[in-house]
């Protein structure tokens, strides 16, 4: 009676084993996700003053003829395997296709009243495919035309040069794989706004 209550249990125990392995794994980035697959963002650039690449957004508010203008980043995403050797093999309908972002603003002082204390959140669209084991860079605005016309940087306009806000800029990218199960990825960038003074 014992030999057979524990053949049976062992029985039960490889069954469980073999069901856990080939469950379809939840991404860890989207908790509705049953993708196999993850969106990495590697790397966020803005630009600086003089229109050179950084790893921070210096975003001037009016120009020097009181205009204005959207200010993009450059975002470097790729696509990775969740298990880095899949059992059944990769598969194309792994690759990710990037539809939209969204971007919110904060500051550290804890005053982040959307349209009072930072900029309001906004989303886009986009229409950029990532294939596994591989990068894809994507242009995207970060700060819109009419958040310059809007609190709190509109107030920035009139004011001496050296008022600066620094913000914090998170990106959420959300896409799905070719399955159209869901993926998404968030990246970081700093961003000083400012009336710099134009060259």
């Amino acid at each position: 009676m014992k030999t057979l209550w524990t053949k049976k249990h062992i029985l039960m125990g490889f069954a469980l084993l073999a069901a856990s392995i080939f469950l379809p794994a939840c991404n860890p980035l989207e908790d509705e996700s049953r993708s196999n697959s993850i969106l990495i963002v590697e790397n966020i650039t803005g630009k600086d003053m003089s229109g050179t690449d950084a790893g921070f957004l210096q975003s001037d508010v009016v120009k020097k003829d009181n205009s204005i203008a959207a200010d993009t980043a450059k975002a470097t995403l790729s696509a990775r395997f969740m298990d880095p050797a899949p059992i059944l093999g990769t598969s194309q309908y792994s690759d990710i296709m990037v539809t939209r972002y969204v971007v919110s603003f904060s500051r550290t002082d804890g005053r982040n009243r959307p349209g009072a204390d930072v900029p309001f959140p906004f989303e886009g669209s986009l229409s950029t495919l990532v294939r596994v084991d591989s990068t894809a860079s994507v242009n995207f605005v970060i700060v819109r035309e009419a958040a310059k016309l809007e609190a709190p940087l509109v107030n920035l306009r009139d004011s001496a040069y050296g008022d600066i806000l620094n913000m914090t800029a998170k990106i959420e990218f959300y896409g799905h794989d070719l399955t159209d199960k869901a993926v998404k990825a968030t990246g970081y960038l700093t961003v000083y706004f400012a009336n710099y003074i134009d060259k």
